[in-house]
């Protein structure tokens, strides 16, 4: 296992060092600090998005399910709208990053666990229940988006459709940097929590009966899924092409990887590994994206491509099993 992480590290290494070196042209005082945000973006938001899945799929006990499919990232696009269509696209434009970054983060956050804490209660272990109760609340939320979004004025839909797309193209290092303060608590403590959830992957009946009460687990992995998701949603915008979030596909992508590459139950192993492979698919997906197709192909489109694909793959592998 040791090697396999090894392998994994410096193939990380090797795809930071393509995105940093490859096409490079001009001063390094400016290459390295401007690629040096961006790559510390990708790290981060693929940080967040592999952990966040990793602790769904674990208190759902479905290995097919990300926070996305069950409407998380939807409430990005809500906020954005409501904001656009209250304050109009100057008074938006004029919101300072920061308050701008907070609001966002907050209000997803605060909606994404009463959400989850109604669909958990809901779906007493039932889910099919809870996977449908969440696709259909997720629809609901963006047809109210789309419906104020054709109430707004056409030149202030413009601005609101510019914002709704991913910014690795350039990112702001204030933001980075409120994002870190974010993202990286959260990763440490869910980091902390990997044996509790070994335990909690085993069932709720198992859990109890090994002293781990399984609702209180259940809500502090929630509490942890809708920060990290709100802080890279918050920092990079929808990284999906049907304005989904950024954990779209993501999540399920780098998550199922890990477990092919690292096969573990231990959170202690699949925690990094999800990390590390997620690392590898969103600097190598941005560096090929940039530096061999010149950005005519957006990332999002094939990681919805790669992760739909994966998705069905997993289903069927599951309904057979």
């Amino acid at each position: 296992m040791a090697r396999r992480f090894v392998i994994l590290g410096l193939i990380l290494g090797l795809s930071a060092l393509g995105y940093m070196t490859l096409g490079a042209v001009g001063s390094w005082s400016f290459l390295i600090p401007f690629r040096g945000a961006k790559l510390a973006a990708l790290l981060l938001t693929g940080a967040s998005i592999a952990t966040a899945t990793l602790l769904f799929q674990t208190i759902t006990a479905n290995r097919i399910l990300t926070p996305s499919i069950m409407g998380f990232d939807s409430l990005y696009m809500a906020v954005l709208t409501v904001l656009v269509f209250t304050l109009g696209a100057s008074g938006y434009a004029a919101l300072p990053a920061p308050l701008l970054f907070f609001l966002n983060l907050g209000v997803m956050s605060a909606l994404g666990i009463l959400l989850f804490l109604a669909l958990l209660a809901g779906g007493r272990g039932d889910m099919l229940k809870l996977v449908l109760t969440g696709i259909v609340l997720g629809i609901l939320i963006r047809a109210l988006s789309s419906f104020l979004q054709r109430m707004i004025d056409p030149s202030e839909f413009s601005s609101l459709q510019a914002a709704s797309f991913a910014r690795f193209t350039h990112v702001d290092p204030l933001l980075l940097g409120l994002s870190a303060l974010v993202s990286i608590p959260a990763i440490a403590l869910a980091w902390r929590m990997r044996h509790r959830l070994d335990v909690l992957s085993l069932g709720t009946e198992a859990a109890t009966g090994l002293g781990e009460p399984p609702r209180r687990g259940q809500k502090q992995a929630l509490v942890l899924i809708c920060v990290l998701i709100g802080s890279a949603t918050a920092l990079a915008g929808p990284m999906s092409s049907g304005f989904s979030g950024p954990s779209n596909f993501l999540g399920l992508i780098v998550v199922a990887l890990a477990r092919m590459v690292t096969p573990s139950f231990r959170h202690a192993v699949l925690l990094p590994s999800a990390i590390l492979v997620s690392g590898i698919v969103l600097i190598g997906g941005q560096t090929v994206m940039e530096r061999v197709l010149h950005l005519s192909t957006p990332l999002p489109v094939v990681i919805e491509l790669v992760g739909g694909l994966l998705f069905l793959v997993l289903l069927l592998r599951g309904s057979r099993q």
